[in-house]
């Protein structure tokens, strides 16, 4: 059997053979935008995230110290979460503030949501300076806002004294002032990415405004009406500095409450208090979280 061996062509040069392979396994250079292939980006990366949740896991584990001292840990233990269940005026701060909490979440998203159709739509004298000033509780500072809020309230002379849950009133109200603007924002976010064509298909095969609402646009904006609403809730659930201003003797929330304990020491039965309510808000991601995914799956490619 001939074998014939090919000649390099004028001007081509042949690769060694030996090279190749070392060739091929070269890793390729690193791009600018490829940060995880930096160490020292995934070493901040890292510290970053220790610095954030090692805080949050040490309270956690602190709740079940059985030791009133959070210094060294003596054992493993549930009687502090009892001591927190079986604290009337804990247990009464926590109610009012899911209380508040789910108030405020159903109105917010209402409100955040016909902000957002609102400003999407509709074209109006004035409009630059209402979405400026919807946006102003986003911006301003908590503390700003609660002593205006404080303000408020007693120039108009605001009822006290009312029974639950209308003695709540103030602090809820304060809560949707600073809440919705979120809602509207997130909502607005999930528009952008919105076919007006679907809207219009809809009409034109016999549907009213509010059947094009409820089958087209409101499906659509589901993940984010969630969000939105996920938002409010824990905005509301969390927020401390507005409502400390705003809160009388007898409308104390979980955190007012909380740091009134603090004050005095930080006990187990405050950890406790607080890992409850880290429980309650990752709850709400997760719920959020499986509510928004069937919206994804069905809606490939869109938004």
């Amino acid at each position: 059997m001939v074998h014939l061996q090919t000649q390099p062509a004028a001007g081509e040069r042949r690769a060694p053979t030996g090279r190749v392979g070392r060739v091929g396994r070269r890793r390729a250079p690193i791009g600018p935008l490829e940060y995880c292939r930096r160490w020292w980006l995934q070493l901040i990366v890292g510290i970053t995230f220790a610095l954030l949740y090692a805080p949050i896991f040490t309270l956690v584990a602190f709740s079940f110290n059985n030791s009133r001292r959070n210094i060294v840990w003596n054992g493993f233990t549930f009687d502090y979460y009892v001591k927190a269940w079986n604290n009337q005026s804990l247990f009464d701060a926590f109610v009012n503030s899911l209380t508040i909490a789910v108030v405020n979440t159903a109105i917010s998203t209402v409100l955040g949501v016909m902000a957002a159709l609102l400003l999407w739509r509709f074209r109006f004298p004035g409009k630059a300076a209402y979405e400026g000033f919807s946006a102003l509780p986003i911006v301003i500072p908590e503390i700003c806002m609660g002593v205006a809020m404080m303000a408020f309230f007693a120039r108009v002379g605001w009822p006290t004294g009312l029974p639950w849950p209308l003695n709540l009133s103030n602090i809820t109200i304060v809560h949707i002032a600073f809440s919705f603007p979120f809602v509207a924002v997130i909502v607005r976010g999930r528009l952008i990415g919105f076919n007006r064509e679907l809207e219009d298909a809809s009409k034109d095969l016999g549907a009213g405004e509010w059947q094009t609402m409820r089958h087209i646009v409101l499906p659509y904006l589901k993940p984010g009406v969630v969000a939105g609403a996920l938002i409010a809730f824990t905005l509301s659930l969390d927020d401390f500095v507005i409502t400390f201003f705003t809160s009388g003797p007898d409308t104390i929330t979980l955190p007012v409450k909380i740091f009134s304990m603090v004050r005095f020491s930080v006990t187990p039965e405050v950890n406790a208090a607080s890992t409850v309510l880290i429980i309650i808000t990752v709850i709400a991601t997760v719920a959020a979280t499986r509510l928004q995914a069937p919206a994804r799956r069905g809606n490939p490619g869109r938004g």
